[in-house]
């Protein structure tokens, strides 16, 4: 079979209500979440300096901000944001949001 199909909803979540897909949809070189976060919610800063992940960041609905090296870049629904492997990044959510993450080498 030639493609790959599952309900994000069915994939239990890595952390509360981040849904990683990438095993899944069993894909080798991209990676995409689906994150339903809610108000006051705060990821994890981070990077990808040693494996090489860019990552895009597509808010659906809902308000945030990235911080990316330090930098506040706020978001609001329809909004997208490319982020260079090495740069830090992390999210913090002002209102109940929904989301798809991206990322590959």
């Amino acid at each position: 079979m030639s493609y790959d199909t599952v309900n994000y909803e069915t994939v239990e979540p890595a952390a509360p209500g981040m849904h990683f897909l990438r095993d899944p949809l069993d894909a080798e070189n991209l990676g995409v979440t689906v994150l339903d976060a809610e108000e006051g919610w705060e990821g994890m800063e981070h990077d990808h300096a040693e494996d090489g992940q860019e990552e895009i960041y597509v808010l659906l609905s809902g308000a945030a901000t990235v911080t990316i090296d330090g930098e506040d870049v706020d978001l609001d629904a329809g909004d997208a944001v490319r982020i260079d492997a090495g740069a830090s990044r992390d999210i913090t959510v002002h209102e109940d949001s929904q989301w798809v993450l991206a990322g590959a080498p």
